[in-house]
């Protein structure tokens, strides 16, 4: 039987190989804004969000203020608190106030995913193993990427630089085909962005991504709005109540 570290690991490392070649493409990023290599791996060692990097770099790079960092990385990250709360259910009798707090830090989108697929509750253990190859590889990824950035000629960095943007694009796609509301909610963002950026160019980069982010759930929630009926009785099933 495997612990359930080196099985967390294990079930982590589709995830980190994916972390490594995203990474790669941020720290180019990073190097063509202006940051220096250690500032870039600095970055990706204290931070597991590739959004909320890629926000935070374009607003340090357009010399943003602090309280549109705070309110960017706020409003881009909230759904990583969602995710934890919703994780928590499931995690073991061990895990005390330190443990939480320590795994809260590696909570993103596909380790959430890969961990609430397991059947059963979660061990500490089991989340120590599947977030230390992810952010490892993240971190790994970005400072090989800062370096290469800046060894390549011009035109092949801004070529890889492209990577992080793909996988954001790989994100909404799928969903967007599936669901009317989403499409109508990206498109939404997508128009606000460009409005900003060339109409609105006296607002900051910072400001313009808060911007867009909120009225872009304003109409969703407009235009599609939930039943709270529906809401009720589908939240009933997923506890087991019945509508008796």
């Amino acid at each position: 039987m495997k612990s359930p570290f080196v099985r967390g690991a294990a079930d982590g490392i589709p995830i980190a190989l994916g972390y490594l070649s995203v990474s790669f493409g941020f720290g180019i990023i990073c190097v063509r804004s202006g940051l220096s290599s250690l500032v870039s791996v600095i970055i990706s060692a204290t931070n597991l969000t590739s959004a909320g990097q890629a926000a935070g770099v374009a607003i340090i790079a357009a010399g943003g203020s602090y309280v549109e960092m705070a309110l960017t990385q706020l409003i881009i990250n909230l759904r990583y608190g969602l995710m934890s709360l919703s994780l928590s259910q499931k995690l073991d009798s061990t895990f005390n106030t330190w443990r939480r707090l320590l795994v809260s830090f590696g909570v993103t989108d596909e380790i959430f995913a890969v961990a609430s697929a397991q059947n059963g509750r979660i061990t500490a253990r089991y989340m120590y193993g599947i977030i230390s190859v992810s952010a490892f590889c993240w971190t790994l990824g970005t400072f090989l990427g800062a370096s290469a950035g800046q060894l390549l000629p011009d035109s092949l960095g801004n070529a890889m630089g492209i990577v992080l943007h793909a996988m954001f694009l790989a994100i909404i796609i799928p969903p967007a085909k599936k669901s009317r509301s989403i499409l109508i909610v990206v498109i939404t963002a997508a128009l606000c962005s460009l409005v900003f950026k060339y109409l609105l160019t006296f607002i900051s980069g910072g400001f313009a991504i808060i911007i867009s982010a909120v009225l872009a759930a304003c109409v969703g929630a407009l235009v599609f709005p939930i039943d709270d009926e529906k809401g009720r009785e589908n939240k009933n099933e997923e506890i087991g109540v019945s509508g008796e």
